[in-house]
């Protein structure tokens, strides 16, 4: 696929061209959308899986982040247990 001038002509791909540059186009749909046609109409959208869990609604822990953020508890320290692993064994 030519670099098109055009900025949202690089989120088009035709299926062939999507299919023989599969990394650039995963790597592209981490910034937007990336629309693949066949025979001229479009057929799929690639997304980034952050956008995806977005559109689906599932939580991805920002909206904690955001909520932690806006809180006045700015000194609230949080302990937690360390995580103990268990003792490998040889075979």
């Amino acid at each position: 696929m030519n670099e098109p001038s055009h900025p949202e002509a690089r989120n088009h791909w035709q299926l062939q061209d999507a299919k023989a540059r599969f990394s650039e186009l995963v790597r592209r749909a981490r910034d937007c959308p990336q629309h693949v046609t066949v025979n001229g109409l479009e057929r799929a959208v690639l997304l980034s899986a952050e956008e995806y869990m977005r559109l689906r609604g599932q939580p991805t822990g920002r909206d904690l982040v955001e909520l932690m953020a806006g809180t006045a508890l700015t000194d609230l320290v949080l302990e937690h247990p360390k995580a103990v692993r268990p003792e490998l064994r040889p075979l």
